[in-house]
């Protein structure tokens, strides 16, 4: 039985249009949608009744140190913030109570004067006003700023609060070990935790407000110069019940006593053990080590400091016995060594000059510098009288007893600089504690006279110059006008400009002009 089926279509019902449920607000009588509006308030009126912002203060208070520019991030701590920088934002954000419920969209300073003490910042924020719904505000903080001094300002105003001290010591009758060591530490910045400075005799002391600065600047020392340590501590209270104490750290940096230009008679044991280098050697460079130079040969040697402080030993002669010689002949025969070229010369004392034709043979190291007629520093070692072991042993031994120089010039002398004769570059001096007492005049004018012969090594020595910071001297120009005399005997010891520097206002540093 076959089914029958009906080929036509039954129309369907047609979909009907679903309808929103619309409400008039209740302020301002706009329709809106009664399904998503929030409390039946329309857009504008919801920003304009709803505020997120009314728990989040609108005023606060930011304390500084003056005296550092540091700000006082709560509880205790200070922090390096500058006007309008990322550092100092967040601290301010940090102090606003209520702004962690919202979140963040943007942050921005709006300009004040300098001088009003006042940080104004524009904030916007997002927060849920009713569920489901969004709002966003923008609103204006001011902050006033005040002072508060830091612990640790206080301290360096009050006597004897430091928790460790560096104690430097050379023995030796000059301070041009302690110049060039200042000059380091300006450079590097090795000085900018320290709390006062104060030169004592034949040294400089070093307070720290922390052990581990004091630490830190012991390994700076370590990485630039010879020297050995000791470290002691003293208790100043103990509390029984926490089992905590207070200690106060002294560190003794003790220097190796010898210096450039020194002359060093070597023990013939260790000259032997450190190259088999002469006994009687010229101190030219100090750096971590000892660098140690036969002028007859050439040969370098380098001396440690550990090695050295085994059996230490004091210098032969010092810069304070330097003699001047004039060049009356002078020819290259030997190799070259970096700056130094062996050459024979033909020296006279310059105080023998006119009086009698006493000449010297000699071998030396300058002959790339030298010229007849040219001056030169050194040591005058014939009919000298030493008071030193190593040296009456080098005398009276079989091997070396012929070899010792009658003279062994060290540097290149230029003569006295003009008083009119100005620098056209300066130095940079750390701020230290001066005594309530002046000092003596003899000890001012030995002083002046380190100071120069330093300047005139920074002159004269390209390798010297390359871990100093040298400014330009503004002052120079108005100096060249006054010098009206053509004379160059100077020429030797001008600096070229493009290794100075212009002048910076760095914190903590005195500037001083080198007037010769």
């Amino acid at each position: 039985m076959a089914m029958e089926i009906d080929s036509g279509t039954v129309p369907l019902p047609a979909i009907r249009e679903s309808t929103q449920a619309t409400i008039l607000c209740y302020n301002c009588g706009a329709p809106i949608d009664g399904t998503q509006a929030a409390g039946a308030l329309c857009s504008d009126c919801l920003k304009l009744t709803v505020d997120i912002t009314s728990g989040i203060e609108r005023e606060g208070i930011l304390y500084m140190c003056r005296d550092c520019d540091r700000w006082l991030s709560p509880p205790a701590q200070y922090v390096v913030a500058t006007l309008e920088s990322r550092e100092l934002l967040a601290l301010c954000l940090r102090k606003l109570r209520g702004l962690n419920k919202s979140r963040i969209i943007d942050a921005s300073f709006i300009w004040t004067e300098p001088h009003s003490r006042r940080i104004k910042l524009k904030i916007t924020v997002q927060q849920e006003a009713f569920q489901g719904t969004i709002l966003q505000q923008t609103f204006d903080v001011e902050f006033t700023q005040q002072y508060r001094q830091c612990p640790d300002c206080q301290k360096s105003y009050t006597h004897n609060t430091w928790r460790a001290v560096v104690q430097v010591r050379q023995k030796v009758p000059h301070k041009r070990t302690f110049l060039y060591l200042e000059q380091l530490t300006l450079k590097q910045g090795a000085h900018k935790e320290t709390i006062n400075i104060k030169e004592v005799q034949n040294g400089i002391d070093f307070y720290f407000s922390q052990r581990n600065h004091a630490e830190k600047f012991i390994d700076f020392l370590t990485s630039v110069s010879p020297v050995r340590t000791k470290k002691s501590q003293e208790l100043i209270s103990m509390d029984i019940h926490t089992s905590s104490a207070s200690y106060k750290f002294s560190y003794a940096c003790e220097l190796v006593p010898i210096c450039k230009d020194d002359l060093v008679a070597l023990p013939p044991k260790l000259a032997k053990s450190i190259g088999n280098i002469s006994p009687l050697t010229l101190c030219y460079r100090i750096g971590t080590a000892v660098n140690l130079l036969d002028p007859n040969t050439l040969q370098i040697s380098d001396l440690s400091t550990a090695i050295y402080w085994r059996q230490p030993f004091a210098p032969l002669a010092d810069t304070q016995s330097l003699v001047e010689f004039i060049i009356m002949d002078i020819e290259p025969i030997g190799p070259q060594k970096g700056r130094y070229l062996l050459a024979e010369a033909t020296v006279a004392r310059a105080s023998d000059l006119g009086v009698n034709d006493t000449t010297y043979n000699i071998r030396t190291h300058l002959g790339a510098v030298l010229h007849a007629g040219d001056s030169a520093m050194g040591y005058h070692l014939t009919g000298a009288q030493y008071n030193n072991d190593h040296f009456e042993s080098l005398v009276g031994s079989k091997q070396f007893g012929n070899t010792i120089p009658d003279v062994v010039l060290v540097k290149k002398y230029y003569g006295v600089r003009r008083k009119n004769k100005g620098r056209n570059w300066k130095l940079r001096r750390m701020a230290r504690e001066e005594s309530e007492m002046k000092p003596r005049k003899q000890d001012a004018d030995r002083e002046a006279v380190d100071y120069e012969q330093f300047l005139q090594d920074i002159e004269a020595d390209e390798d010297l110059r390359e871990g100093l910071k040298m400014y330009k001297d503004p002052n120079a120009v108005v100096r060249e006008g006054m010098d009206v005399d053509g004379d160059d005997e100077d020429e030797g010891l001008q600096i070229p400009m493009e290794q100075l520097i212009d002048e910076m206002g760095d914190v903590g540093l005195e500037d001083v002009e080198e007037e010769a």
